[in-house]
């Protein structure tokens, strides 16, 4: 009796001692609602920021595209003068 005794004090122990470790939910932050606004309207200002250097750099593809088939060397046979 005395061994069961003991082996249920030493479980209730270790228990008691590692309680909080199964009491944790998950969660590490401890950020509020004003914190997670705040995030959510830095990603709004980075996505505004975004559209426009996206059709900019769309617009400068197409201007140097044009550019270059513009600038094709004309083929040497039509270079040749017929005389």
């Amino acid at each position: 009796m005395k061994n069961v005794r003991k082996i249920l004090w030493s479980l209730a122990l270790v228990m008691g001692i590692a309680s909080p470790a199964f009491a944790a939910t998950g969660r590490v932050d401890h950020s509020g609602l004003f914190v997670w606004a705040f995030f959510g309207l830095c990603a709004v200002i980075v996505a505004a920021q975004a559209v426009p250097a996206l059709m900019m750099m769309v617009g400068t593809a197409r201007a140097v595209a044009k550019k270059v088939k513009e600038a094709e060397p004309v083929p040497a046979e039509s270079q040749v003068k017929n005389g």
